[in-house]
């Protein structure tokens, strides 16, 4: 599992549209938005592809002016022993 976080920086117009835009996209969390419109977002993703990809999809979209990546944690899922007992 990744967790990463994202700093996002829209249009001064857009701000609304683009928080509404980012609540729409799942693994996404709108965690925050400043005064001055900059939209702290999680994300949540199962690996590295997929985190990459959705951070591409955030900076291309409508209204955005920048996204920054300020953190990323790759975590592995733990190994269950199952054991059945007969």
């Amino acid at each position: 599992m990744n967790i990463s976080s994202v700093i996002v920086i829209p249009r001064p117009e857009r701000v609304a549209a683009v928080t509404e835009g980012l609540r729409q996209i799942e693994g996404v969390d709108v965690a925050a938005v400043s005064p001055e419109g900059k939209i702290i977002v999680t994300l949540e993703t199962e690996g590295d592809g997929e985190t990459v990809a959705m951070y591409e999809g955030i900076s291309l979209m409508d209204g955005v002016m920048s996204a920054s990546m300020v953190y990323h944690h790759k975590e592995d899922e733990p190994e269950v022993e199952i054991s059945v007992e007969a």
